[in-house]
C-alpha cells in the first residue's frame, strides 16, 4: 500500500469490529434477560405472536382463579345445606314420634313441639347467615328474578340455571299440548246390587278393602272410598247412577284398581277393558323444546335453561293454543365466568333459592312453617302425615340443591379448570417457543462472537500499522 490519506483495510476492519461487537452485545442481552425477543427489531412477528400469546395465557390464569373462588361459594353453600339437612331429619323423627299418639304424653308432645319451633328458626337462621364476603347465599339472593307469571297456571317456577344477557331478559314460553290425566274407573248403577260386595281398592299409595250391604247406593261407596284416600290415592265421586272412581294425582305413575272379592262390581274405562286404570302425564313444550313430564310437573334442561315446573290442574289438562303461558327471567342467580373471553357462552350460573322455612316444601303439600306452634299444621293438630310430606318435600328439595351445587362443581367448574391448565401449559409452552433464549445456542453465539470481536481487534490494529510502511520508501 502507498496511499496512507485513506487507510480502506482500517475502515472494513471497524466496520466488520462494530457489526460483531452488536452481536455480542445481542448475545449477552438475551443470556441476561433469558428473552430472546427483548425488542421489536428482534423478531417482530414473533414478538406480535408472544404478546397474543401472553394475553392469552394472563386470561386463562384469570380464568383459573375465577373457578377457583367459585368452588370457594359452592362449599361455603353446601356447608350450609348439611346442617339444613340434618336438622331436618330431626325434625322427621320428632314428628313420627309424636304421630305415636298412645305411646307418649301430652308433655312430651309440647317439648317435641319446641324442638320443632328450635328447628324452625335454626333453618332460618342458617338461611340468612350463610355468606361469602359479605354474600347471602341461601336466603334467596342468588335466586331469579322473575316478571310476567301467573300463579293461576304455574302454581311453582324453579329457575336452577338461566343465561340472561345483560341489561336484557330471557322469555320462556310454556305450552300445554297434551292434557294430564287422572286414573279413572266408572261404574253405572244407583247401587252395589241386592247381594251385597267386597272390594279391593288400590292404588299409589297402597291397597284397602271395604264392604258394602246389598243394594247399598253408590254415594255411600264413595264416602267410604274418600275416607281412605290417605291410604289408597283413591278418590270416589257419585252422580244419579254413575260413580267415578279417580286417582287422587296426575301422571302415569298414578292407577286406579277396583276389584270385587266378593259379589259382582263391574267397572269399565280400564286400560285394555281391565279393572285398572292408569293416569297420564301433561305433555308440555318450554321454549319449544318437550319437556320432561311427571304428571303435572315439567322440566327443561339445556345449555341456556334448566327449570322445573308445576302446572296447575286447570292449565295442565288443556291442550292447544288456548293453553300457553309466558314469562320473563329478569336475571339473577350466582353466576361465574369461567372462560378466558368474557362473553355469555363463558358465563355459568346456578340459581340457589331461600332455603327459609317458608320457602321449603311447595304448594301441593304445605311449607316447613306450618309445622310451628300456632300454625296449621303444628303437632296439636294432629295432621301428622301432612307434616311428614311436608318434611319429606323439604328433605327432597335441599338434597336436589346440594346434588346440583355437586354437580356443578364437578362437571361444570373442575373439569373446565382442568382443561384450561392444560391450555395454560400449551399457551405457556408456546409463547417460550416464540419469547424465550435457547441457552444452549446462545451461549454457542456469545463464544463465537467474542472469538470473532477479538479477531476483528487485531485485524484492525493491523491494518492501523500497515500505512507505517510507507516510511521505508522515505529513507
Amino acid at each position: 500500500m502507498s496511499r496512507i490519506n485513506t487507510n480502506i483495510p482500517s475502515l472494513i476492519g471497524r466496520r466488520i469490529l462494530t457489526q460483531q461487537n452488536e452481536q455480542l452485545n445481542v448475545s449477552l442481552e438475551r443470556l441476561s434477560t433469558g428473552l430472546r425477543i427483548n425488542t421489536g427489531k428482534d423478531d417482530p412477528a414473533g414478538l406480535i405472536a408472544s404478546e397474543k400469546l401472553r394475553s392469552e395465557g394472563v386470561a386463562i390464569k384469570s380464568a383459573i382463579g375465577n373457578i377457583a373462588r367459585a368452588i370457594n361459594v359452592v362449599s361455603v353453600a353446601e356447608a350450609g345445606l348439611v346442617e339444613v339437612n340434618r336438622l331436618l331429619t330431626d325434625l322427621e323423627d320428632l314428628v313420627d314420634r309424636s304421630a305415636n299418639e298412645s305411646g307418649i304424653s301430652t308433655d312430651e308432645r309440647a317439648a317435641n313441639q319446641l324442638q320443632i319451633d328450635a328447628i324452625l328458626s335454626s333453618i332460618n337462621r342458617i338461611a340468612n347467615s350463610t355468606e361469602f364476603q359479605g354474600r347471602k347465599l341461601l336466603s334467596g339472593d342468588l335466586g331469579y328474578n322473575l316478571s310476567g307469571v301467573n300463579n293461576t297456571s304455574l302454581a311453582g317456577v324453579q329457575v336452577y340455571a338461566a343465561k340472561v344477557p345483560n341489561d336484557a331478559f330471557r322469555s320462556v314460553v310454556v305450552e300445554v299440548t297434551g292434557s294430564a290425566q287422572l286414573a279413572q274407573l266408572n261404574y253405572s248403577g244407583a247401587t252395589v246390587g241386592t247381594a251385597g260386595v267386597t272390594l279391593e281398592i288400590q292404588g299409589a299409595l297402597g291397597t284397602d278393602t271395604v264392604s258394602f250391604a246389598a243394594n247399598a247406593a253408590i254415594s255411600a261407596v264413595a264416602f267410604a272410598i274418600n275416607q281412605t284416600t290417605n291410604v289408597t290415592g283413591v278418590t270416589a265421586s257419585a252422580a244419579g247412577t254413575s260413580l267415578v272412581f279417580n286417582s287422587s294425582k296426575y301422571g302415569s305413575s298414578q292407577f286406579v284398581s277396583v276389584r270385587a272379592l266378593d259379589g259382582t262390581f263391574a267397572v269399565t274405562g280400564g286400560d285394555s277393558g281391565s279393572n285398572k286404570d292408569y293416569g297420564r302425564d301433561a305433555t308440555v313444550t318450554i321454549n319449544g323444546t318437550v319437556a320432561t313430564t311427571d304428571g303435572l310437573r315439567a322440566s327443561a334442561r339445556n345449555a341456556n335453561l334448566s327449570i322445573d315446573l308445576d302446572l296447575s290442574a286447570a292449565f295442565g289438562t288443556l291442550a292447544g293454543s288456548s293453553s300457553s303461558e309466558t314469562f320473563q327471567i329478569l336475571g339473577g342467580g350466582a353466576n361465574f365466568q369461567i372462560a378466558p373471553r368474557v362473553t355469555l357462552a363463558g358465563l355459568e350460573n346456578i340459581g340457589v333459592a331461600s332455603i327459609s322455612s317458608g320457602n321449603l316444601g311447595n304448594s301441593t303439600v304445605g311449607y316447613l312453617s306450618s309445622l310451628a306452634s300456632g300454625q296449621a299444621n303444628q303437632l296439636s293438630s294432629g295432621n301428622y302425615q301432612a307434616a311428614q310430606d311436608i318434611v319429606r318435600a323439604a328433605q327432597d328439595q335441599i338434597s336436589t340443591l346440594r346434588g346440583r351445587l355437586g354437580a356443578f362443581q364437578k362437571n361444570t367448574l373442575e373439569t373446565t379448570a382442568n382443561a384450561l391448565n392444560v391450555t395454560l401449559e400449551n399457551t405457556t409452552a408456546a409463547e417460550s417457543a416464540i419469547r424465550d433464549t435457547d441457552f444452549a445456542q446462545q451461549t454457542s453465539d456469545l463464544t463465537r462472537s467474542q472469538i470473532l470481536v477479538q479477531s476483528a481487534t487485531n485485524v484492525l490494529r493491523l491494518a492501523n500499522t500497515s500505512p507505517q510502511n510507507v516510511l521505508a520508501l522515505l529513507g
